[in-house]
């Protein structure tokens, strides 16, 4: 775990609060309860100083963002609106303003410089592809809760491989780290299948977690749930599948790891572009295992007290000044 935690913790808090992400005592207190300093520091332990801090910036106005998808209620069409700016900002010229300003934007207009900084476009390009997809799966997912569509098995994995966020992550691991993978290394089969295993590792992973309070709060867009009504099972029946699942799935990550150096070989790589390569498959494990140990305790997955709550919560910013998409 980066050893810069406490105090980039403490900066990100008052970041937040500067940058009008929550809104009042109860959102940031909400808010610092998800500890999501924790989860970059496990997720990127390599991670120091600024670059800790614009991970954790990134992290926090992201998770925030995500969270209006789960909350929307009837507004849709304004999310979707912040959506398709927040896929747009990464193509246009560095700190260009946004078209449609809200909290998320400005952050996001502020921190892309930083995440970008030193890196090729080739890079830039595969992160802004995989940040776009994942937008765009999240509007999706909004869409169907708004229309009361149910998915089944097959599509809600589709899907799920896209809105957990986890391939643009991947990516910065080569940014914290100031290397880049080469690009026929990217498209080995190895390599595509080891990014996907560990993504839908993290997915599934992320729903046993969830599980309890996304239930309280009435989302369907959980594997348990799915599997329940896909094999018509018990809730407890479901969540022994998706954990069987998801050790699989870990299994898998394991046994490709072992793959990668017939892969360089296969490739002929140089000693530089092997270095890169392990250290991308390095980043894959440090994802796995910080996101395992930052959500066991997490407030984000606990169940929130809603007794004491009237209207959206807290933590969510007021998309209600904002345009409706056409």
């Amino acid at each position: 775990m980066s050893p810069d935690l406490d105090r980039a913790r403490l900066r990100n808090l008052d970041w937040t609060w500067e940058h009008g992400l929550v809104r009042g005592e109860a959102g940031l207190r909400e808010y610092a309860s998800w500890d999501l300093a924790q989860a970059a520091a496990r997720t990127y332990p390599n991670a120091v100083g600024d670059d800790l801090e614009m991970l954790i910036n990134w992290f926090g106005f992201a998770f925030l963002f995500d969270d209006q998808f789960d909350a929307s209620g009837d507004r849709p069409s304004q999310v979707s609106a912040v959506a398709r700016e927040m896929i747009a900002i990464p193509f246009r010229p560095v700190g260009t303003a946004p078209d449609i300003v809200c909290p998320v934007t400005l952050a996001w207009v502020e921190i892309w410089p930083q995440m970008c900084a030193g890196m090729s476009e080739t890079w830039q390009n595969r992160f802004a592809s995989n940040w776009a997809r994942f937008m765009a799966a999240a509007v999706c997912e909004i869409h169907l809760a708004a229309h009361g569509e149910v998915m089944d098995l097959a599509g809600y994995t589709a899907l799920r491989q896209h809105t957990v966020g986890l391939q643009h992550s991947l990516d910065a691991v080569e940014r914290i780290g100031g290397f880049e993978v080469p690009p026929q290394a990217q498209a080995h089969p190895v390599m595509r299948r080891l990014r996907h295993a560990t993504t839908d590792c993290i997915a599934y992973m992320n729903d046993v977690h969830s599980l309890d309070r996304e239930e309280s709060r009435g989302d369907r867009h959980n594997l348990v749930t799915v599997l329940k009504r896909h094999l018509g099972c018990s809730r407890s029946a479901a969540l022994d599948e998706a954990i069987r699942m998801t050790y699989g799935l870990l299994d898998e990550v394991v046994e490709l790891h072992a793959r990668i150096p017939d892969m360089c070989d296969e490739l002929q790589l140089t000693d530089e572009e092997r270095k890169s390569v392990e250290l991308s498959v390095v980043g894959t494990g440090d994802w796995i295992r910080g996101n395992y140990e930052w959500g066991l305790d997490s407030g984000r997955y606990t169940v929130a007290d809603t007794t004491q709550m009237t209207g959206p919560a807290p933590y969510l910013e007021n998309f209600e000044a904002l345009p409706q998409a056409g």
